[in-house]
């Protein structure tokens, strides 16, 4: 794995260096878009709004637009507005982790210590397993300030990345309704999901979407049919169906 950041965790007055490495991958097909007509590849193009001309990477720079003019910022420039921010991740607070709703998490990262840093990485990861804590704090990553929380995973610290209270949207204007469940059917409810409770194994779970297309995908290359599965079909049961279905639901499940 290649870090994507290097910088250090700050807590109190503890410094520790440490390597930032992307903590997940996408289990999705890489589907290329294809000219419906010659099937030649489809390529996105950076041109320039005034010339028309396409612009190579290397001569495309980030700005601002102030008073009707541009201020144009390099990398270094992103560094000196707050260089502390850039490379340090901020632990402002420990808290437990169940106080975050799962709603404000975005992404996790890996943290590696750097060297001399080995030892106070290893205080903290210690640290936070037996305090049941997590560290609560801040990071610049890619030109934007992150919070995120930092917390013990198997032998490693955690970095994930979470959202601002700002950017989670209101649930206010979803149309919900007041109403309360029987107690017949709640009780009918509890059972099916007493009897369905387990405990919880993330390897049992894989992508079987993926799976089937691409197995689509090698079929339809050969040439051959693939058997057509039924389309499955939203139905909109009335009130009155909910407790036959529960009945028949737990039925199944013994």
């Amino acid at each position: 794995m290649k870090a994507i950041w290097s910088g250090a965790i700050g807590f109190g007055l503890v410094n520790i260096p440490v390597k930032l490495f992307s903590g997940s991958q996408d289990s999705s097909i890489d589907l290329d878009l294809l000219d419906k007509k010659d099937h030649a590849r489809i390529h996105y193009q950076r041109v320039n709004e005034d010339t028309g001309k396409t612009i190579e990477w290397k001569n495309i720079v980030k700005g601002y637009k102030l008073n009707g003019d541009y201020v144009v910022l390099s990398d270094d420039d992103f560094k000196k507005a707050s260089p502390e921010k850039t490379k340090t991740v901020a632990i402002d607070a420990f808290i437990d982790e169940n106080e975050i709703e799962s709603v404000y998490y975005e992404v996790p990262y890996f943290l590696e210590p750097a060297k001399g840093g080995e030892r106070a990485y290893v205080l903290l990861r210690d640290a936070l397993k037996k305090s049941k804590k997590v560290g609560v704090g801040s990071f610049v990553l890619r030109s934007k300030e992150h919070l995120c929380v930092v917390s013990p995973y198997e032998n490693i610290l955690l970095l994930e990345k979470i959202r601002y209270a700002e950017e989670v949207r209101k649930t206010t204007e979803l149309k919900i309704p007041k109403s309360k469940p029987k107690a017949g059917e709640l009780k009918m409810a509890l059972k099916l999901i007493d009897q369905q409770s387990s405990s919880f194994d993330i390897r049992q779970y894989k992508d079987t979407y993926t799976q089937a297309l691409m197995k689509f995908i090698k079929t339809k290359a050969k040439g051959g049919k693939v058997k057509e599965e039924p389309t499955l079909k939203v139905t909109h049961r009335k009130p009155k169906d909910i407790m036959s279905l529960l009945k028949e639901s737990i039925q199944k499940a013994s």
